[in-house]
Parts: C-alpha cells; sequence; structure tokens
C-alpha cells in the first residue's frame, strides 16, 4: 500500500487546453477535523488505510495543503437545469486535484466537492456543508453496495467555518472518486459556442480514455453515442429496480460514464408511490421517480444535439428510438431477479406490473415488500398469510399469487435456492433519509459513530445483521418529515 506522497497521479484532463478547465487552489478552511474515512474507496488507490491518522490527513483533503503530484482544476460545462438551457456552469464548488492511477492501471478522478469559490460558482460560496456531505458520501457507497454503477467517496473532512444554507451549517469537503467527472453538459457547453473542434477533442478524449477499443475508428463517435445511451438506459433501470430518485436530472448532472453522480436531493423509496418526488424544489414534478426512465432519454436526446457536429442527425435519431427497448430489457431482467425468477417470459412485466400496482395501492414499503417475498412459500395449498397481510386487497394477492406460483413451478424453482437468490438482490438496509439524518445530528455534535455505522451496514445491504432490524424499518410514527431541497 502507498503512502499519501506516493500516489500516482496522471492528469490527463488537465493537459487538455485552458478552454476546458480553470486552474485554482482550493480555498483554505480553519482548524479541520477529520468525519469519516473509506478504506474500501482507498485501496482503489492503492492506499493505506494507516494514511487517515496523519496529522497531514485532513490538511490534504480539505484543501489546506496540495497532494504531490495533483494539478488543481475546476472543470467547465454547461446544461439543461430543469428544462431550460444554461450557457455556463462549471464546477462551482468542486476543484478536481487529479487523476490517481492505481497498480491495476485503473485511473480515479480526486476531487474535493466544497472546496472553494471557482470562476463557475455564479455568485455562489463554492462550500458544501456537513449535512449534504454526509449524505453524499454514505449515499454514493450504499448505491455501489446496491451495484448501481456510482461514484465513490474517500473522506469527509470537517470544518467549524460557518455557511449559510437554509441555516447556519458548518462547512465539510467530501473527496468523490470517479472514473471521469465529465458530463453531457461537458459537450453541450461546446456545442452551444460553436467550438466544434473542442467538442471532437473532447470525444477523442473521452473515448481514447475510457472507451479505448473505440479508439481510432471512423465511426468512434457513433459508436460512443450508443454506448453512452445504453449505460444511461441502464441505469435508469438500476435507479427503478432499488427504488431510487435522483431529484435533480439535469443534464449537467449526467455522466458519460452512466454513472450516479452529484448526489443532492435523493431518495430512495419507502411507500411505493410512482410519483414520488425526493426534491421540494421539484414543484412541477419534473423528476419524479416514474419520469426518470423518460427523464433519461430527454438527457440523452439533448447530448445528442450537442454531437451533432460529429454524428449525423439520422443515425443518432435511429440509436435514440431504441433506448426505450434497452431500458426494459434491463430493467425487467433487475426485476427477474428481484422475483426469484431465471427464465424470461413475454409476460414478466405483466408480472411485474401487477405486484407494484398492489404496492401502490397499499402504499407498502417497497424495500422490505421485495425482501418478505423471498419466504414466498409456492407449495399448492399454502396461502402465505403473511405476506398476504400486507396487502389491502386480499383478493387481488390472492390472484396474483397464483400466477407467481404459477411461474415457479415451470421453472422447478427450489423455495430455499430461490430464497437464497432473492435475499442476495433484495436489500435488507437502505439510506432511509431519517437514517441519514439521524447520523448527521450525532455528526453536528462532534459524534461520527453513526456515519461509520451507516457505512458498514450499507456497503453489504442485503446481509442481515442480528439486532439490527430497526435499521430495516420506517421512520416511527412522528418522526419530523425531512425536506430535501437543491441545496442538499
Amino acid at each position: 500500500m502507498d503512502t499519501l506522497e506516493q500516489l500516482n497521479f496522471d492528469n490527463s484532463f488537465a493537459r487538455l487546453p485552458d478552454a476546458f478547465h480553470t486552474r485554482l487552489n482550493p480555498t483554505p478552511l480553519p482548524d479541520p477535523y477529520l468525519v469519516s474515512f473509506n478504506a474500501d474507496a482507498a485501496a482503489l488507490l492503492d492506499l493505506s488505510a494507516e494514511q487517515a491518522g496523519r496529522p497531514d490527513f485532513v490538511e490534504y483533503f480539505i484543501g489546506n495543503r496540495l497532494l504531490p503530484g495533483s494539478e488543481p482544476l475546476a472543470m467547465l460545462y454547461s446544461g439543461h437545469q430543469f428544462g431550460y438551457y444554461v450557457p455556463q456552469l462549471g464546477d462551482g464548488r468542486a476543484i478536481l486535484l487529479g487523476e490517481v492511477k492505481n497498480r491495476a492501471g485503473e485511473s480515479w478522478d480526486l476531487q474535493l466537492k466544497g472546496a472553494g469559490q471557482t470562476p463557475y460558482s455564479r455568485n455562489a460560496d463554492g462550500r458544501a456543508v456537513l449535512r449534504s456531505s454526509i449524505r453524499e458520501y454514505l449515499c454514493s457507497e450504499a448505491m455501489h453496495g446496491l451495484g448501481v454503477p456510482s461514484t465513490r467517496a474517500l473522506c469527509i473532512v470537517g470544518s467549524d467555518e460557518e455557511v449559510y444554507r437554509e441555516r447556519i451549517e458548518t462547512a465539510a469537503v467530501v473527496t468523490r472518486m470517479a472514473p471521469s467527472h465529465v458530463r453531457f453538459g461537458s459537450f453541450q457547453v461546446f456545442y452551444y459556442r460553436k467550438q466544434h473542434e473542442h467538442l471532437a477533442m473532447l470525444a477523442d478524449y473521452v473515448i481514447a480514455r475510457h472507451f479505448p477499443h473505440l479508439h481510432g475508428l471512423a465511426d468512434r463517435h457513433a459508436r460512443f453515442f450508443q454506448e453512452v445511451l445504453t449505460r444511461t438506459a441502464q441505469l435508469m433501470a438500476h435507479w427503478q429496480a432499488v427504488g431510487f430518485a435522483h431529484g435533480v436530472m439535469n443534464t449537467d448532472n449526467m455522466s458519460i460514464l452512466g454513472l450516479t453522480f452529484d448526489y443532492g436531493p435523493f431518495g430512495f423509496m419507502e411507500s411505493y408511490d410512482p410519483a414520488f418526488i425526493c426534491n421540494h424544489s421539484d414543484t412541477e414534478g419534473r423528476y419524479a421517480f416514474h419520469q426518470q426512465p423518460n427523464i433519461g432519454l430527454w438527457n440523452v436526446a439533448a447530448l445528442a444535439q450537442a454531437l451533432t457536429p460529429l454524428i449525423a442527425e439520422q443515425e443518432l435519431n435511429d440509436m435514440l428510438n431504441g433506448y426505450h427497448a434497452i431500458y426494459r430489457t434491463h430493467f425487467i431482467m433487475l426485476m427477474r431477479q428481484k422475483l426469484g425468477l431465471v427464465r424470461a417470459q413475454e409476460d414478466d412485466l405483466e408480472l411485474v406490473r401487477g405486484l407494484l400496482e398492489m404496492m401502490r395501492v397499499g402504499g407498502l414499503d417497497y424495500s422490505n415488500l421485495f425482501r418478505s417475498l423471498s419466504d414466498f412459500n409456492a407449495g399448492a395449498d399454502q396461502r402465505n398469510e403473511a405476506l398476504r397481510d400486507q396487502f389491502v386487497d386480499r383478493e387481488a394477492f390472492d390472484a396474483w399469487a397464483a400466477r407467481y406460483r404459477a411461474r415457479l413451478h415451470e421453472e422447478g424453482s427450489s423455495d430455499a435456492e430461490r430464497k437464497l437468490r432473492m435475499d442476495s438482490v433484495n436489500p435488507k438496509y437502505v439510506l432511509r433519509n431519517h437514517l441519514a439524518q439521524a447520523a448527521i445530528s450525532k455528526a453536528e455534535q462532534r459524534d461520527f459513530s453513526e456515519v461509520d455505522h451507516l457505512l458498514q451496514l450499507l456497503r453489504a445491504p442485503c446481509t442481515e445483521r442480528p439486532g439490527m432490524d430497526s435499521y430495516a424499518s420506517p421512520a416511527p410514527e412522528g418522526t419530523p418529515h425531512i425536506a430535501v431541497s437543491c441545496s442538499s
């Protein structure tokens, strides 16, 4: 394992022309302290976990000192925010330190989120608060634990410097890791500025770095777009399958690699409601849960528009027309796994929809219902009373259960083997808002134990832990509603 001084930086994005970024150092914060350190993420950098105990660790990862080999910069991009194009956005509170290459040859961006003002801050303070940093830190690791493509998080470092959001809070910096932070908006800015040479340069840079099998091909740009479209459609399917709502699906928050990133007002589905809106700033419900697959297509279409100088419009349209088929195929596959089915059939989607509609009518807890479904007894004379009693319309459940039982018998399914399969994909624990808030409340009192506890729990969300049932339950009755907004 390496020390901080031995991190192998290879800063390819910094070698792009100045039009792509602005070089600047993070703005220091006083009296930093370590909130949490993620040893699993550190291992991706070949970084020794003991390094977190160094007195200067917090100085490096709050931006007060520069890591040897880093070349700090803020990335330029634009994007559609709630459907309206904003000509210039860029990293307004995040600074990319550089790219660390590990011994396996993988490259990881290290980005300090909350590191101070940049030329793209648009009159904002460039800071993040402890509350939002904890939410991103925990959720990015929770999504990784669920098998959903996501950025990772190395650590959180806090400071008592005051930051104003809806109220006075304290500052924090989360170190975000990803193979790349290039996003749809990184392409849009050069398209709308008519800087097509930069657009082509960025496309070829991303292809060479992240799609090397396409490098040098005559049709590389079209193939690249197809892969981005496919990854995005599959990411949307993952979100829907795990019951995750992003909350701010602007094009500047869409990863060119199909990762979940820019965690803000996210929420995991609890009482199943397809119209669930996790972001109270989203007054029109543009980014409601059931809208996410279509918004994914809308965003991919916006990227397609930006790539028209490189790819024929008809070719782009043909690929866009295939988006829903890719999404549907991946979604049905994931839901089939959640139901413990191993063979595809034409009526799989109807079986899934029937269950979801009963869950909607009864307002059933999304994660807990799928987890409890693994106890379904497929015996012909079994009524599965405990499961049946969760539903408002028990006769509707009986009819659905008969169809489900018939499918299981047709596959020759063993209840015991199916339970193992289902329990390996249906999480026992997700990052419910009240759990995150409990960790935040303790952390604001300098007790970081619950942050670390949740990190460990969510790292293996399908593994049942004795005595941890309260972490799998909805918020206790009387728990104040937690409103999450774009400032989160």
